[in-house]
Parts: structure tokens; sequence; C-alpha cells
């Protein structure tokens, strides 16, 4: 409290507010992001997944950044950071995987909101 000498104590509200205010405005822009995801499944039981460091430098060669290749239960999950990513692999990953794989795209809002 020894910085707060010099202030006046009805200014402290508006300080501790102001930290706030500060606080709260650095954190839209994370909470804001929107976060696209692909999900590869394959249409038929049994059947391997396609290798994700494949998938990966596919994509890359392609010019399109990926955030993450994760498995998950009978799935490879890509995340992107943009729309315009996620809409170009998938037009990618559908002319590159053979029939039997299924590319779809979920919404990173929908997902959180169902788990």
């Amino acid at each position: 409290m020894n910085m707060l000498k010099g202030f006046p104590k009805r200014w402290l509200p508006w300080l501790v507010g102001g930290a706030f205010a500060l606080i709260a405005l650095s954190l839209v822009p994370t909470l804001m992001r929107h976060e696209t995801v692909v999900q590869i499944r394959v249409s038929h039981a049994g059947a391997p997944l396609p290798d994700g460091f494949y998938l990966y430098q596919q994509l890359t060669a392609q010019g399109i950044r990926i955030k993450s290749i994760t498995p998950s239960g009978d799935a490879l999950v890509i995340h992107f950071d943009s729309e315009e990513q996620s809409l170009a692999a998938q037009k990618v990953l559908r002319r590159l995987l053979p029939q039997g794989f299924i590319v779809a795209q979920h919404d990173q809002a929908e997902r959180l909101s169902l788990a």
C-alpha cells in the first residue's frame, strides 16, 4: 500500500475498477477468437485413420496453417485459427483422401457447449 500513499483514498475504487477493466479488455481477443475444427473419420468400422503427419505435410505444402492435429477416439481432429484455413483444408482433404473417409467441420463453440 506504500505505492498508493500519495493517492487520496477516494480514488482507490477507481484504480481497482480500472485494473479490472484492463484485465477484461486484454482477455477479449482470447475469448472472441473463433477456432474451427475439422474431424476426419472412417466410414467403415475397423479401418485405420490416415497418418496425421502425412496430412500435416500435405496441408502445409498447400499453404494451409494448422494449429494441431490430434487423434480423438475414432477420429483425427485438426484445429485451425480461421474459417478460411478450415475450408481450404477440407477441399484438399476431400481430394487427397480416398473414399471411405468422412471430412466434416465442427464449430469450436458448438463442441464446447456439447461437452
